[in-house]
């Protein structure tokens, strides 16, 4: 196949992505996210298999926004679209779009992935990876600089999780997606049932492999108001593994 700057990719919601509402679970979300970047990364000659190969390295995703206007409930047809902004020496934004099946956009992001040595751990120029001859898109989704999450007052324990089996990825690692449900454990079912996350943004920090044990610990956020910032740390190594924020809303009827 021919490599192409925008890939899109139909998905129908299935039951097993959905919560008690039949609403599309944001980590669930995540996972159609990770889908679609690898198969344009193979697309484009960056995929999992060329890296190791070729360059001894894989894609870590390092931080991400998402901005939902309107959840896909299970059943609903869906076509998400993904581009690269061209990569620069350190990084590469990627960019999502889902969209229904009328052409209506419920969902944007953009992420930033980092080039990772397999060997060393750290990071590689992402723009010596790609194929000269390559059309980057320059557009991006969202309008935003990512990073710089921080709290403002004191953080509250929330809970502790151990990383297991089912929460690891090929690279035997806590998975992306998995951060997500850990941020949205955070909240018990009464607090889901009132509020909608209408924004998400998480900075992942630090790898996390199974049998650490990550510490939960929820606040409100510094940047903007009426937001929560959530932070996950490995509190044996006393290092943060990530932080989030996000945005709710109240659900209305």
């Amino acid at each position: 196949m021919e490599p192409v700057s925008l890939y899109s990719k139909d998905y129908e919601v299935d039951v097993s992505h959905v919560d008690f509402s039949k609403r599309i679970k944001l980590g669930s979300l995540f996972v159609y996210f990770q889908d679609i970047a690898v198969l344009h990364a193979d697309n484009l000659g960056v995929g999992m298999g060329n890296m190791l190969e070729e360059h001894n390295a894989i894609w870590v995703l390092a931080r991400m926004r998402v901005d939902i206007e309107k959840y896909p409930l299970w059943g609903d047809k869906i076509t998400l679209e993904t581009w690269a902004n061209r990569p620069n020496k350190i990084e590469c934004m990627r960019n999502f779009l889902v969209k229904d099946s009328k052409g209506n956009i419920l969902i944007r992001a953009i992420s930033t992935w980092v080039v990772m040595d397999v060997n060393t751990r750290k990071p590689k120029r992402a723009d010596s990876v790609f194929s000269k001859d390559l059309v980057f898109i320059e557009e991006k989704t969202i309008d935003a600089k990512l990073g710089g999450l921080k709290a403002n007052a004191e953080l509250q324990l929330v809970h502790k999780r151990v990383v297991g089996y089912s929460d690891i990825d090929v690279y035997e690692h806590l998975n992306n997606a998995k951060y997500v449900d850990f941020v949205t454990d955070c909240f018990n079912l009464d607090e889901h049932k009132k509020y909608n996350i209408h924004s998400i943004e998480i900075n992942y920090l630090n790898e996390s492999l199974p049998g650490d044990t990550i510490t939960l610990y929820k606040g409100l956020s510094e940047r903007i108001p009426n937001s929560v910032y959530i932070e996950g740390t490995h509190v044996e190594e006393e290092k943060v593994i990530f932080k989030a924020e996000i945005k709710v809303e109240p659900v209305t009827l």
